[in-house]
């Protein structure tokens, strides 16, 4: 094969090769970064679900490999726990104790290993939105989200906002390889060395839940989190989607989401939704409990509730 038949540069991988396949079908598929180095094992590495236990074993350890030697150091472990038997999780939050503090979304940032962005742009990727909304008044429309004042401020309520874990997800749907899926304990998860970047995802999910990695992710050393799952918190690429896992790498540990145990009123209450006696089903039995946006038929593993 002559040089200019080769991939240009020879710096194409697995994911750059199937976007420049996308691109020729799907006009918003994001083109490799030319920066981005060819992996023949990355190239060959099956669909996560269909790895074996030998498969999967070098995946997470040539991973592992990649992000020390990225990011300079010799710490850094990416696991594939498995879920948990007879756990199906779930989320429900008091909008009648949320003062819109937004400490959820720095917890949320730091435990994920989210793109810090150009303090002069302000790009960080964030997946929790925290809404602002008059008392009384349900119109998510007229909400906002980048307010400044202190809070809680006269008048006003907070509703926090991020992936509503669907049971019947309109972003797996829409997904054209099969990138993300629900996992058995009710988890809906991304695959980034799957993901093409098509971005239909994001335009299927009415909850604004999908983030977009449009340049390389940027993670300072003292910013980075160096325990990681495969499909959690090890950092991502350009080019990929990402969103909240409800901390999968914390939550199939035994632990809560780290926005949960943030929270300083105690708002936010997570779950096993099989378990009568657990706080989710207590709440959906005793509280005044809604869905956002029912409408759109998502099943969604998300409620809100009020006192």
């Amino acid at each position: 094969m002559s040089k200019s038949t080769r991939f240009r540069d020879e710096d194409l991988g697995r994911r750059g090769f199937l976007k420049l396949l996308g691109a020729v079908s799907a006009t918003a598929a994001v083109l490799p970064d030319p920066a981005e180095a060819f992996d023949l094992e990355e190239f060959m590495q099956k669909h996560f679900v269909e790895l074996s236990p030998e498969q999967l074993a070098k995946t997470l350890a040539r991973l592992e490999k990649q992000y020390n030697e990225k990011y300079d150091r010799d710490d850094f472990s990416v696991n594939a726990a498995p879920p948990l038997e007879g756990v199906r999780f779930a989320y429900a939050l008091n909008l009648s104790k949320c003062i819109g503090c937004r400490k959820c979304v720095e917890a949320c940032v730091e435990e994920n290993n989210q793109h810090r962005g150009d303090p002069d742009k302000g790009d960080r990727i964030e997946y929790i939105r925290v809404l602002e909304m008059e008392k009384g008044s349900l119109d998510v429309e007229k909400s906002v989200h980048d307010y400044t004042h202190e809070v809680p401020a006269e008048g006003k309520y907070y509703m926090p906002v991020q992936c509503h874990h669907c049971n019947d997800a309109p972003c797996v749907k829409a997904c054209p390889v099969e990138a993300t899926w629900q996992e058995q304990d009710g988890i809906v998860v991304v695959d980034y060395n799957w993901c093409i970047g098509c971005r239909y995802c994001a335009a299927a999910c009415p909850y604004w839940a999908r983030k977009f990695n449009w340049s390389e992710p940027r993670l300072e050393d003292e910013d980075i989190i160096p325990d990681t799952h495969y499909l959690g918190n090890r950092p991502r690429y350009k080019g990929v989607m990402e969103k909240c896992t409800f901390c999968i790498n914390r939550v199939r540990q035994g632990l809560n989401p780290a926005c949960h145990d943030i929270c300083p009123t105690g708002s936010r209450k997570f779950g096993n939704l099989l378990d009568p006696a657990g706080p989710i089903r207590q709440i959906i039995a005793e509280k005044r409990v809604f869905i956002l946006k029912e409408e759109a038929g998502t099943d969604p593993s998300f409620y809100y509730f009020f006192d």
